[in-house]
């Protein structure tokens, strides 16, 4: 039976698109405390199926999916610009497909004003009208208001009219800069994008005989399961070495592994990688923030989640990216390994316009796998890194990078790493990794 909490989160689940909610209403709703409703909200709220609006309130907006996480709704473009709602309230949940700038005549602005758009424009109250009448909702800048026949039309068409205090160029900029926050976002694979889901995911309840780990075993070729209890609560895992040589009429949760390791949905691949190498798991069960059971999810899930991102075009370019394309091989070396060079550009230092550690460290990490990638074909998981900074790097520097591979074994690989500008020595690393073969 479901908990009052989950229920709750059903209850919000289920209510209209748009609709406004608030803690006395669902404390009345649910007949529970209104601290219980306010914890239920918060939880939605991170789920991203209500979003909160200082001024205006909570209110229910439409679960975005993956390939929908780059278009922002309007309500998230409040919050983004510390905005204000005029008028159309009920129209904020929907999503906004382009921004458009009315730095132009009346006319000219409404050939680029279509439904779904934003328009962004100062105090031009026929611009706000005939925005709304083209189907697009308008945020006015400078901390203008607007003519109340434009909120009441606002109102009519369920279209948002919101002000904001900043100016046109900044408010673009933060747009802009949310929508491209958000494709870094779409890139990086959760767990919930690659689970076998709970209806797929065969499992045992505490309750159950050896003999129905034989059972599975017969149907599913299988050897590990999750171990659930009547609520479908986490209970622990159990393998064919749990089993062996048991009584066929002992219960599981007699020989199960108690309190294993679980992942959320909310989880990156790339710590699921690293846990399940440390740890030397197969499979992994993906729990909920109760601890019930959403799906599992494999060693071999991971690797060819891992894989195909590497194949993936790059749309939203993080930190990293901008480091690495910076990376490139030295010529006319003579050394017979591997050798890098890499300029230091303005972005890359810190406050005193010296080479930042941070990307210090992603230089000799980068440069450590591309040595260790010609010699084994796979993945790597950096266990850990020993660095030393010797001298500071100011920016429009050129670096050289030789990293050397002391040793490379099936499963790991170690790496010493020594960087070099204008021939002193600036800084060293070592660096082990763990080796995933694809």
């Amino acid at each position: 039976m479901a908990t009052k909490h989950e229920q709750i989160l059903e209850y919000i689940d289920g209510l209209p698109i748009g609709e406004k909610i608030s803690v006395r209403q669902i404390a009345k709703a649910m007949s529970v405390s209104e601290g219980t409703a306010y914890r239920a909200i918060k939880e939605a709220e991170n789920k991203g199926y209500v979003s909160t609006i200082e001024r205006v309130g909570t209110i229910r907006i439409e679960r975005k999916k993956k390939e929908n996480i780059e278009k922002l709704t309007f309500a998230e473009v409040v919050n983004i610009v510390d905005g204000q709602v005029l008028g159309g309230r009920t129209g904020l949940h929907k999503t906004l497909n382009k921004f458009v700038i009315g730095a132009m005549k009346l006319e000219a602005m409404m050939r680029y004003t279509e439904a779904g758009n934003l328009l962004i424009v100062g105090n031009r109250t026929q611009a706000h009208e005939l925005a709304l009448k083209a189907g697009a909702a308008v945020l006015v800048t400078g901390g203008f208001d607007t003519e109340e026949q434009v909120k009441r039309l606002a109102d009519e068409l369920e279209l948002p009219v919101i002000s904001s205090s900043y100016d046109t160029f900044t408010v673009a900029t933060m747009i802009n800069r949310a929508i491209y926050d958000q494709l870094i976002k779409k890139e990086i694979i959760l767990v919930e994008d690659i689970l076998t889901p709970l209806s797929e995911t065969y499992y045992l309840k505490s309750t159950d005989k050896v003999s129905r780990w034989h059972e599975l075993n017969q149907q599913t070729t299988h050897s590990r399961y999750p171990v659930v209890d009547h609520n479908m609560r986490i209970q622990g895992m159990v393998t064919s070495k749990d089993v062996l040589g048991q009584d066929m009429d002992i219960t599981i949760d007699k020989i199960m592994t108690r309190q294993p390791m679980t992942v959320n949905g909310k989880t990156s691949i790339a710590s699921t990688a690293h846990m399940m190498v440390w740890e030397g798991i197969e499979v992994l069960p993906v729990a909920d923030d109760s601890n019930h059971l959403d799906g599992l999810i494999s060693r071999q899930d991971v690797l060819k989640a891992l894989q195909m991102n590497q194949r993936q075009p790059q749309v939203g370019v993080t930190l990293d990216d901008i480091v690495t394309n910076q990376i490139g091989i030295l010529q006319g070396k003579d050394k017979g390994e591997d050798a890098f060079t890499c300029e230091v550009t303005p972005q890359m230092t810190n406050h005193l316009g010296t080479i930042s550690y941070g990307v210090f460290t992603t230089i000799v990490s980068d440069a450590a796998n591309r040595v260790l990638r010609s010699y084994k074909k796979g993945d790597l998981v950096v266990e850990n890194m020993t660095i030393y900074f010797i001298k500071p790097v100011q920016m429009e520097s050129t670096l050289e990078i030789y990293p050397r591979v002391l040793e490379v074994g099936r499963k790991f690989g170690k790496v010493d790493v020594e960087v070099f500008n204008e021939g002193v020595l600036v800084g060293k690393a070592m660096m082990m990794c763990q080796l995933i073969d694809r």
